[in-house]
């Protein structure tokens, strides 16, 4: 008999470590990796695996960056022109019934101040060589074509000054159109309509049916005119037709002076009725009938400019009012702004 070593089996045959009696243990006991080295091979897996998951996030949040900038710049950027253009053309359009006031743009209003700022930018832009007044207006009151017709006599002391007639451009719109360098017309714009009104509202007939009394304390007679719980007197009556001709002789001033007509020959035409581009041709109200880049064109070759002009738009409206724009605050919030004017007491007056 062998001595039985503590390694060897009771037959004195060599016992593997992973035995005992003769039994493999291994086949009982699951130890994980059966080699040292798939041990060091699995782990490095599960670390790039996370590695792996890891970069395909920052990339999603990346790309969803780089969308998000890109709409943002889309909506909110300006891809008319490019830095150094030195032969520009500046297009501002007035697009509405004309007021003045601060209305931001889009709601339907064409005010004077955002006009008149557009074109005192355009007329600083030393790149910019002409300016075209794009209009779509049936009119408005006569201080906001004043003050635009202002800024439009400040900017032709830089650079010329071109008129493009849309749909419409009566009365005011004609009104600011007048000094303009060139106009130029569709031949069935309806333009025209010289002249000024002043409307008022005499509400005294329903106050009666309703059994609604006013007393009225003023300190003149001429007070309460135009107040709508009574009609004009003879005496405002006659003072309302006056303040009209005083407005109206400055609208005809000012269109014989841009126009290069006589008084009469203006007032032959201002009788208020709508003349369409064709014939308002005919009669000198316009220069040629064309489209906007028709406008562009002659106004590049005033401006200078050699080839085909760059166009940049000043007050065009933008996709981010379009997106964002409410209709809620187009409806309400616009005429609660302009409220002043179409229920003023005294009535609207308006060219």
């Amino acid at each position: 008999m062998f001595p039985q070593d503590e390694n060897t089996d009771q037959k004195g045959m060599p016992v593997d470590e992973g035995q005992v009696g003769g039994t493999d243990l291994t086949s009982q006991i699951d130890t994980g990796p059966t080699s040292p080295t798939q041990a060091i091979i699995s782990k490095p897996r599960k670390k790039s695996s996370r590695t792996g998951r890891v970069l395909i996030y920052l990339l999603v949040i990346f790309g969803l960056l780089t969308i998000i900038g890109g709409s943002f710049f889309v909506i909110f950027g300006d891809f008319d022109t490019l830095p150094g253009d030195s032969n520009k053309v500046a297009v501002v359009y007035v697009q509405g019934t004309m007021i003045t006031g601060n209305l931001p743009g889009g709601f339907g209003y064409a005010t004077s101040e955002e006009i008149s700022k557009s074109i005192q930018d355009a007329a600083d832009d030393k790149n910019v060589k002409a300016i075209v007044l794009r209009i779509n207006s049936p009119g408005g009151t006569p201080a906001a074509a004043q003050e635009i017709v202002t800024e439009i006599k400040k900017a032709q002391e830089l650079k010329p000054v071109v008129v493009s007639m849309g749909d419409v451009a009566a009365s005011a719109a004609y009104y600011i159109s007048a000094p303009a360098d060139h106009i130029i017309a569709n031949p069935d714009t309806m333009t025209g309509s010289i002249g000024v009104i002043w409307v008022f509202e005499n509400s005294s007939g329903y106050f009666d049916e309703e059994g609604v009394e006013f007393y009225v304390a003023k300190s003149g007679d001429f007070k309460d005119m135009g107040a709508n719980w009574r009609g004009l007197t003879d005496d405002e009556k006659q003072y309302s037709e006056e303040l009209v001709l005083e407005v109206f002789e400055r609208f005809v001033d000012e269109i014989a002076s841009g126009r290069g007509l006589s008084r009469s020959e203006v007032k032959d035409m201002a009788d208020g009725r709508i003349y369409t581009g064709s014939r308002a041709m005919e009669l000198g109200l316009v220069d040629e009938t064309g489209n906007l880049y028709d406008a562009i064109d002659v106004a590049a070759e005033l401006g200078g400019i050699e080839g085909k002009p760059t166009v940049t738009y000043k007050n065009k409206p933008s996709l981010s009012s379009i997106l964002f724009g409410s209709t809620e605050w187009t409806d309400d919030g616009s005429r609660s702004l302009v409220r002043y004017i179409f229920d003023s007491p005294f009535g609207w007056f308006q060219a």
